[in-house]
C-alpha cells in the first residue's frame, strides 16, 4: 500500500499538466530534473514501450510497469542509481540537507526539521543519516 502511495506521488509529480498521463515530453524533463539524460527519442520509446492502450501516453498503471519493470539486476543498479543522486555530497550518506535539495529539485517544499524526521523513519543505526543499506529498505517499504 505505501509503496503504491509512492508511486502515485511520484505519478503526479510527473503529470505537469494534470491530465492523469504523462507524455513522453513530461517524462523527459522529469527525468532531467534529478539529474539525469534522457533524449526525447528515449523518452518517446518508453512510453511507447509501456503504452498499453496505444494513446502516446502512459497512464498511472502504464507507469508503474515503467518504474517496476526490469530484471533485479536492472532495479538494484537503478536503487544504487537513485541513492547517488539523492546523497549527492559524496559522503555516502544521505543527510537532511541533501534530502531536502533533492525533494526541492523535484518541487517539495519542505524543512530540514521535516527531512530529518524523514530520515528517522529509516535510520537503523541512529546516526541521522541514511546509509545505502537504510536507503534501500526505506524504498522497498
Amino acid at each position: 500500500m505505501a509503496e503504491c502511495k509512492q508511486h502515485q506521488r511520484l505519478f503526479d509529480r510527473f503529470d505537469e499538466n494534470r491530465d492523469g498521463k504523462i507524455s513522453a515530453e513530461e517524462l523527459q524533463q522529469c527525468v532531467h530534473l534529478i539529474g539525469k539524460d534522457m533524449s526525447y527519442e528515449e523518452a518517446k520509446a518508453a512510453v511507447e514501450h509501456n503504452d498499453t492502450d496505444n494513446d502516446g501516453l502512459l497512464d498511472f498503471e502504464d507507469f508503474v510497469r515503467l518504474i517496476e519493470g526490469g530484471s533485479e539486476e536492472e532495479k538494484a543498479h537503478e536503487l544504487k542509481e537513485a541513492f547517488k543522486m539523492y546523497e549527492m555530497e559524496g559522503c555516502g550518506c544521505i543527510t537532511p540537507e541533501s534530502l531536502n535539495r533533492m525533494l526541492s529539485r523535484l518541487g517539495e517544499s519542505t524543512t530540514i526539521d521535516e527531512c530529518r524526521g524523514m530520515i528517522c523513519r529509516y535510520d537503523i543505526d541512529g546516526d541521522g543519516l541514511l546509509n545505502f543499506h537504510e536507503f534501500e529498505i526505506m524504498m522497498r517499504c
